[in-house]
């Protein structure tokens, strides 16, 4: 597998308040990596600095081969490649759900309606919506539009997908069919970088688990090591306090709360 992502010596301040302190990370293609932490760690912000919804303070950015964070970078042009997932929904509430699914796909990758109908279709399908394309946004649940906000952002053909906690807006009985679609993407090999506080999903699905506390990454490798058998002291502090004592030995599917 070759990179899919590279991120090097990335810093980002608001102000006098330096939230990422010199992150560094790779994800090669078709790897899952699950992100996690207390709140304020600086999770979602990395996630934004990714596809440069923040410009990062210095480091680098670099997706598929294109240095996001040069300055000669057309930025639009490599979103492209990067689908991203956020708490909200983000539909229009007025459009129906097959229009939600082929607005951008028209203008902005300039596919006719016919084609960018055909491939919105073939999206609803994998999240298992194909029987709702004429229900108008506002008619559908959370973890539906949760759904169709996925299958949109495949629409736009991304060969990376992010999600910022995806799960963490949606009543507790809708999660599992959410988190299934995202099993099945990375079941499919997709390229994901998910900030999640679903530990179980995390202990299940990812390749690497991330730790982050303070801006840093505390703790990187395979979810058995990180959640299960974590080397640094803040990780075990950090999963004792979300996790069942039997989660960590991956006896119980309850998910931790981060």
């Amino acid at each position: 597998m070759s990179d899919a992502v590279v991120v090097t010596g990335l810093h980002k301040s608001f102000g006098p308040v330096e939230v990422l302190r010199g992150i560094d990370l790779t994800v090669a293609r078709g790897e899952v990596v699950c992100i996690i932490g207390p709140s304020g760690s600086g999770k979602s912000t990395l996630l934004r600095c990714v596809n440069l919804l923040e410009a990062p303070t210095r480091g680098s950015v670099v997706v598929e081969g294109r240095e996001l964070t040069d300055d000669d970078c057309d930025l639009d042009d490599a979103r492209r490649s990067i689908g991203m997932v956020f708490q909200s929904f983000n539909l229009f509430s007025h459009l129906t759900v097959l229009d939600n699914l082929t607005l951008a796909q028209r203008r902005v990758l300039g596919r006719s309606r016919p084609e960018a109908e055909r491939v919105a279709r073939a999206n609803l399908e994998r999240v298992g919506l194909g029987h709702r394309e004429k229900a108008m946004a506002s008619e559908l649940s959370g973890g539906q539009q949760q759904r169709i906000a996925i299958a949109r952002a495949l629409s736009m053909d991304p060969s990376v997908m992010l999600f910022d906690e995806p799960t963490s807006a949606l009543d507790p009985e809708l999660v599992g069919d959410v988190l299934g679609v995202m099993r099945g993407l990375a079941g499919e090999g997709m390229t994901m970088l998910v900030v999640t506080h679903e530990i179980q999903f995390a202990r299940e699905v990812a390749d690497r688990v991330l730790f982050m506390d303070g801006g840093v990454v505390v703790e990187i490798g395979p979810p058995d090591q990180v959640i299960g058998a974590p080397r640094e002291g803040r990780t075990r502090e950090f999963l004792a306090r979300v996790l069942h004592p039997l989660d960590r030995g991956g006896e119980s599917t309850a998910a931790g709360q981060a």
